[in-house]
């Protein structure tokens, strides 16, 4: 099926679009929420480090692989704040004799599950000579999964506020969708309780740093893909003597503001979109006609009209705006996969119905067709971005502009972009402010940009390399989201000669 082979190719999961996301607050059921989350970089008090760095970790056979489970604290700045559960799986070593240590894994979101990518990794990214020499480690992030993680409320709840249409076209409308949004991000507290308010990327990093004592390891080995390129270099930052190989694909600019980061992806989309629309006006079979913009303004407009009315996708079931949009953009993290966004438009386009942008936007959201999920991705996700990017709060006007100020480098999707009240009415604002990071004194660390990729354009890789005193850059000409695992050989040559000697390819090295 196509939604299969999707899901398939979107095991690397993308930063989740910055501008679609609705974010919120929350906290214990027993207790009140705080104004604000806890600032994670204090120096810790109360409670014994050693306590978490010194405890004993122990493996049992789960399937394929082994399952462990760490203990954390909730809050990195007060140790007697409480514990939370890491979840951890790892394939061994083949050459346990001449292993090198333990691989950590992280394929993005924020919010996805590291233990759910770790099938998908060792069997269709890493090579064999990677697989002999690390034990490779999957883990669910605090928030996620099968860790200490983020609740909302029963799916149905959950689906009915993820898959609305909210279109903003007053400061009424404005002050209803923040209602809403407030409503629920009251309900993910209540349901999480306060580690809602300690899901911020610094203190997934301190995790890191504890999950490799734990593990036995000097050093920390990584790969992490999008979001998880983010989560690395704050963890470079914040332990550089810790630093083994950490190859980051995909990269984010960790000085992008919320804003910069929703305008520049936007971007990125727009001209995964043009490469789509040309791609498809060559091939046969092809719904779109005119000229490369008229054929993306039909797309826009095959996405308006579901907003304003509802496409039937068979079943009893519709896509609505939201839900096109999600069917659509997700192709659009491989060109692989531009062939299944062709078929979902003609069927669209041509028939008038949507079964297949039905099909894809389940994908994105990890859900099935009766709206169940079967991951709380889109909500760590939500917690998580809240906790890192501040938020600008503009009224109605304001956003128009900022939607206006999208348009001029995005114009097909400027709104799904800018017309979000975002992180304004989370309980828990962010603490952090966006900075380079330099990571000084940390062994080489290789960053990897795609040139075509939309959801972490090139220059932020570019960007992240050039901020981090010993960061590398390898290129891949293509299009699509993250390199490795998809690239050729050229690239899977460059990192795992990195990751089993600690040699990174020359800087600049460029492949494709």
């Amino acid at each position: 099926m196509p939604a299969r082979r999707l899901a398939v190719a979107l095991a690397v999961v993308a930063l989740a679009l910055a501008g679609c996301a609705a974010p919120v607050q929350q906290t214990t059921p027993d207790e009140p929420a705080t104004a604000t989350s806890s600032a994670p970089s204090s120096a810790p008090v109360g409670g014994d480090l050693e306590s978490f760095y010194g405890q004993d970790i122990s493996w049992s056979a789960c399937g394929d692989f082994e399952c462990a489970t760490v203990t954390a604290p909730l809050d990195w700045t007060d140790l007697s704040a409480g514990t939370i559960s890491l979840a951890l799986e790892r394939r061994p070593a083949d050459d346990q004799a001449n292993r090198i240590g333990s691989l950590l894994i992280n394929p993005g979101g924020p919010g996805s599950s590291g233990i759910d990518f770790l099938q998908y990794v060792t069997t269709s990214v890493v090579g064999a000579d990677v697989l002999a020499a690390y034990d490779v480690v999957g883990f669910d992030p605090r928030g996620v999964g099968k860790s200490s993680a983020v609740s909302c409320g029963p799916d149905s709840q959950v689906d009915a506020y993820l898959t609305a249409d909210r279109p903003i076209h007053s400061q009424a409308d404005l002050d209803a969708v923040r209602a809403e949004a407030t409503t629920f991000g009251q309900e993910c507290l209540d349901d999480t309780g306060a580690l809602l308010g300690h899901v911020d990327t610094v203190s997934a990093a301190k995790d890191m740093d504890l999950i490799r004592a734990v593990l036995g390891d000097d050093q920390l080995h990584y790969l992490g893909f999008s979001y998880g390129t983010f989560l690395g270099s704050t963890y470079a930052e914040l332990f550089p003597d810790k630093v083994g190989r950490l190859v980051l694909d995909g990269a984010l600019d960790p000085s992008l503001t919320n804003d910069e980061v929703s305008l520049q992806q936007a971007a990125g989309f727009e001209q995964a979109l043009h490469s789509y629309v040309s791609y498809c006006m060559a091939t046969s079979g092809c719904p779109l006609t005119g000229t490369v913009e008229q054929g993306m303004q039909q797309i826009a407009d095959l996405v308006d009209r579901a907003e304003q009315r509802p496409i039937d996708a068979g079943n009893g079931h519709t896509v609505n705006g939201s839900l096109a949009f999600y069917g659509v953009i997700v192709t659009l993290y491989n060109d692989d996969y531009w062939p299944l966004l062709t078929s979902a438009l003609s069927e669209a386009i041509v028939q008038n119905t949507a079964s297949q942008l039905l099909e894809y936007a389940d994908v994105y959201l990890d859900r099935t067709v009766d709206g169940q999920y079967l991951s709380n991705s889109n909500l760590a996700f939500q917690a998580i971005n809240c906790l890192d990017y501040p938020t600008t709060t503009r009224d109605y006007q304001q956003m128009v502009a900022f939607r206006d100020e999208i348009a001029k480098v995005a114009p097909t999707f400027a709104t799904w972009f800018a017309m979000s009240p975002g992180c304004e009415t989370w309980p828990f604002q962010s603490q952090r402010t966006p900075a380079p990071v330099h990571a000084a004194g940390a062994a080489p660390i290789l960053v990897i940009g795609t040139t075509g990729d939309p959801a972490t354009p090139y220059e932020w890789a570019q960007a992240l390399a050039s901020q981090l005193d010993s960061g590398v850059l390898l290129t891949w000409k293509g299009e699509g989201h993250t390199a490795y695992g998809r690239a050729g050989s050229c690239i899977s040559d460059a990192v795992e000669t990195y990751l089993l000697k600690g040699t990174p390819p020359p800087a600049g090295t460029t492949c494709g």
